[in-house]
């Protein structure tokens, strides 16, 4: 099989010939069918990520596919059935494997581009806002990197849990993609002094920041009492220091959040959270936007196309050309 590795941090890829990993007991063998990138990718590569993949290693953590093989021990699925699911790395490559408790299953009728894209950063949006910040009707979210794979998830999500949603992107074109995707407000973060602008509202209820650094000291200068702030990521490449006396006097609430956590910790919360994810695309209620769509052995742009903020929405590989299709 042909897989693009990583040899040392902060590196590029490369396409190598490997042979297919065998399947354990409790995992399937998957025919990698697309491979969604998130930012966190990039922080793999660099070394910076909570989990650290031993070397040499091809990154990306969700992928949707057909099923080759089952374990032993696999009963719930079947060979030649496609699902999704969250490996953790190892998927930018033709074949892979995934234990059975992080597999899902999937209706025929969505794409595998946007199906392997629902649980990165769709599940961290969703856990983030429902089950761990308990955003409610009419609350007032801030939604900061509004037009990127996961601010657009935010979006979407938090409009169907029926909040005013704020979008905060940089530049006309993406501010137009979150006025099309129904944000209720929004700033652009490259005209207008945003601390000021954040200060001027009434409330801030939930904060849903991806990105860190200057924006994440705005949003707490301006947090009104018994604001929650999720820190979802760091695509700005600073990480904020949290002053707790602000936390304290303000009465704000700081609530952390990682998904992987979840892969062992509580994998049934991440079962629930697809489900209600997969009855939302179902009823049009969210959509994942597909920037674009990658061959295999250009992964690194793709990987530069995030790394350098230029996607609005979800970046996608695809291992299989139509000729190797045919073998």
């Amino acid at each position: 099989m042909r897989s693009m590795v990583l040899n040392s941090l902060n590196g590029n890829l490369n396409l190598v010939d490997l042979p297919k990993p065998a399947c354990n007991p409790d995992e399937v063998l998957i025919r990698v069918l697309a491979t969604s990138l998130n930012f966190a990718d990039t922080l793999l590569i660099s070394g910076k990520y909570q989990e650290k993949p031993k070397l040499p290693f091809a990154p990306g953590m969700e992928v949707c596919g057909i099923i080759e093989t089952c374990g032993d021990s696999v009963f719930d699925f079947k060979v030649g059935e496609r699902i999704v699911a969250y490996v953790g790395f190892g998927g930018l490559t033709e074949f892979v494997t995934a234990k059975k408790h992080l597999c899902f299953q999937i209706p025929g009728t969505i794409p595998s581009e946007k199906a392997a894209s629902l649980l990165i950063a769709y599940g961290s949006t969703e856990l983030a806002l429902n089950y761990k910040a308990k955003l409610q009707k009419d609350e007032v979210l801030l939604v900061f990197g509004a037009s990127g794979g996961v601010g657009l998830s935010a979006l979407q999500i938090g409009k169907a849990m029926g909040a005013f949603v704020i979008a905060v992107a940089r530049g006309k074109n993406k501010c137009l993609t979150a006025k099309r995707m129904g944000a209720d407000l929004i700033f652009d973060s490259s005209t207008v002094d945003l601390k000021k602008e954040l200060k001027a509202l009434d409330k801030l209820d939930v904060v849903f920041d991806p990105i860190g650094g200057s924006q994440f000291n705005d949003a707490l200068s301006a947090a009104t009492p018994e604001t929650r702030i999720l820190p979802i990521g760091f695509a700005s490449g600073e990480i904020p220091n949290i002053p707790a006396n602000i936390i304290m006097v303000k009465n704000v609430t700081l609530i952390g959040f990682q998904i992987g956590t979840y892969k062992t910790f509580k994998p049934e919360v991440l079962k629930a959270c697809f489900n209600r994810l997969l009855k939302m695309w179902s009823a049009n209620i969210i959509d994942p936007q597909i920037t674009e769509v990658f061959p295999l052995d250009r992964a690194n742009q793709a990987l530069d196309m995030i790394k350098n903020r230029q996607a609005t929405g979800k970046v996608i590989v695809t291992p299989w050309n139509q000729d190797r299709l045919k073998m």
